[in-house]
């Protein structure tokens, strides 16, 4: 990547740290440093949540967030108790001292984001929240992360059974996978193929398969985003991802089928230098046949 676009990231960074207040030890002029501050607010009002899963949502190691929990449980904000059904989970709530804290945070944080408005007009404004809209978007398709996991995992499982609900909803007369040329995802296992898994925060949000068969071109198989991160160009990238592993693995040409339904899916092959090429298999829920020499 260029470095004048690093060097734009770190100016970024440093303005965004200096405006809002996060160098200060008192952030927003309340008794903690910013770390506790955003853990309080994440845990939020809305009953107990599961340490971990707040851990992974901010992206901090465990470590660091037990120090910033044993502080506010020390200050009486918040009540950390082993989970009861596993007590080898942990999990937190805020105490009514917490609650009150936390609404005075809000508080806060609006007067904050109002003063970062008020000096500008009101053309300034709109550019200003469309440009700080278009940053979130980017940079929360920056933290999704791929890895390549056995279709047989739970994460794997939860994307395959979101895909197919989907599909059952979209297709006329439904959609089986039993039905379907893929009726066990297996075939998407080494030495066969392989199964990527998107996660963003710590869950689930996309998946897409690559069967290798000896002598054959690769093809594509159950690609899926979660309709939460659909506009972050996640399936774009899984298909690139896929396409660069294809030749890794000595293919040089990869297909894939599709229905007329998915009208998202067909315009992003085409984009993505994708052919529609004649029937290559008699998939039963295919209408559109693609392949791309890579």
């Amino acid at each position: 990547m260029a470095k004048e676009q690093v060097e734009q990231v770190r100016r970024f960074n440093r303005t965004v740290a200096e405006r809002v207040g996060v160098l200060h030890d008192h952030y927003l002029g309340g008794a903690r440093p910013y770390g506790q501050a955003r853990l309080l607010w994440q845990i939020g009002d809305g009953g107990t949540h599961d340490v971990r899963g707040v851990r992974e949502r901010l992206g901090l190691d465990s470590g660091y967030v037990s120090r910033l929990l044993r502080a506010l449980e020390r200050d009486g904000l918040v009540a950390v108790a082993p989970h009861p059904h596993d007590r080898r989970v942990r999990t937190v709530r805020l105490t009514e001292a917490g609650r009150r804290e936390r609404a005075q945070l809000d508080d806060r944080s609006d007067a904050l984001a109002a003063s970062l408005l008020a000096p500008l007009d009101g053309r300034q404004r709109e550019r200003l929240t469309a440009a700080m809209a278009e940053v979130e978007r980017l940079l929360t398709a920056s933290m999704v992360s791929l890895e390549e996991l056995d279709p047989d995992h739970p994460d794997a499982t939860h994307c395959l059974r979101s895909y197919a609900a989907e599909l059952r909803e979209l297709f006329d007369g439904g959609f089986d996978p039993a039905n379907s040329l893929l009726p066990d995802p297996g075939e998407l296992r080494a030495p066969r193929g392989l199964f990527l898994v998107a996660r963003l925060h710590g869950e689930p949000v996309g998946c897409a398969g690559l069967k290798l068969p000896a002598g054959a071109p690769a093809e594509i198989k159950r690609l899926w985003v979660s309709p939460r991160t659909r506009g972050l160009g996640l399936a774009r990238r899984l298909l690139s991802e896929l396409e660069t592993r294809a030749v890794r693995h000595g293919s040089d040409r990869v297909r894939l089928d599709t229905n007329k339904a998915l009208e998202a899916a067909v315009r992003l092959y085409r984009d993505s230098g994708y052919t529609e090429v004649p029937a290559f298999n008699d998939e039963p829920y295919a209408h559109h046949w693609f392949e791309k020499w890579l």
